[in-house]
């Protein structure tokens, strides 16, 4: 499990010291937030997309970063189209219309691009 510090000011060439105590009551596994988010652009995007492997951000809220993979047959994943946060406490997805566009456009743009040649 990696995890993922947000908005961190660091500077170019000094030491660097990070001691982190947080504390949040898990109520939604990896596991979880990644089906939550495949159900989700399922019925909002595409059938085509899923959830990926989700990591745990941290920034102003403790969440599973779960990739938005679009995946088309017979290519199989074609790559990442964005990704949804979902809260480890509410499991509240934290989607806006903005995002869903921007991962509408990213989508076309690989579903559109030459196929990659098969070796």
């Amino acid at each position: 499990m990696a995890i993922q510090l947000e908005d961190l000011n660091v500077p170019r060439a000094a030491q660097l010291s990070i001691d982190i105590k947080l504390s949040a009551t898990v109520n939604v596994t990896a596991f979880a937030a990644r089906q939550k988010v495949t159900g989700y652009v399922a019925d909002e995007l595409s059938t085509h997309m899923h959830g990926g492997e989700p990591v745990l951000s941290v920034g102003q809220c403790i969440a599973w970063r779960v990739p938005v993979i679009l995946s088309l047959p017979p290519h199989g994943d074609l790559g990442e189209v964005g990704h949804i946060e979902v809260d480890v406490e509410t499991g509240q997805l934290m989607v806006s219309s903005a995002l869903l566009e921007e991962m509408r456009h990213r989508a076309e743009a690989l579903a559109t691009r030459p196929a990659r040649p098969t070796a």
